[in-house]
């Protein structure tokens, strides 16, 4: 499955990636159950470090037992991405886009997710076959960010990530962001109340 069927079938069920950063195997796991009764189907543990794999080797062997998807973020080497496709990763996030890393994805068939800041970004990302983009980092960017962006790139299917929270992901997705992803908005419920009315009907 390329990334655009990859990306769209989970994400248009409900738009909503939980991010799970600097969390111990155990409680990234418990994080990620949370998510999942939440209805969220895509979960990223982030990798900057090798000291983040084995919380994303225990995500993804829970997300096994439950039918579910869980890929790995902050990819920005084709070694990272190699690592994670042998820990069995579902896909790939990075925080731009980087030759390699498209190049690494495409051979092993890993749907992969760049990020983008600029109309430039945009189009070469474009260029190589993606639609579905990380808005990184959007709360800096801006909902109106995405309405600008939109309106020469119709095509892209932004997910905005970087401060996105119970309080603003309505306004990022009433802009025309496809997704949002959130973290720990998916541990509090309240914010999880507040979330789920920020989702389209």
């Amino acid at each position: 499955m390329d990334a655009d069927q990859f990306f769209g079938r989970h994400l248009d069920r409900i738009p909503i990636l939980g991010i799970f950063r600097n969390l111990d195997p155990e409680a990234t796991v418990a994080m990620c159950e949370r998510a999942w009764e939440f209805g969220v189907e895509l979960i990223e543990v982030p990798v900057q470090t090798s000291s983040a794999l084995p919380s994303l080797r225990a995500a993804v062997e829970a997300a096994k037992e439950r039918g579910k998807s869980v890929g790995a973020g902050t990819v920005t080497t084709a070694a990272q991405l190699s690592a994670v496709h042998d820990l069995g990763a579902a896909f790939t996030v990075a925080p731009g886009l980087h030759p390699e890393v498209v190049a690494e994805s495409r051979r092993l068939g890993l749907p992969h997710l760049p990020g983008v800041a600029t109309a430039t970004e945009i189009a070469v990302a474009l260029a190589h076959g993606f639609t579905w983009l990380k808005a990184f980092p959007a709360k800096q960017l801006g909902a109106n960010w995405i309405i600008a962006q939109l309106a020469p790139f119709p095509s892209v299917r932004f997910v905005a990530t970087g401060g996105i929270d119970a309080a603003n992901a309505a306004d990022f997705l009433a802009a025309g962001c496809r997704a949002v992803a959130v973290g720990s908005a998916l541990n509090d419920d309240e914010a999880l109340a507040k979330l789920r009315a920020s989702i389209p009907a």
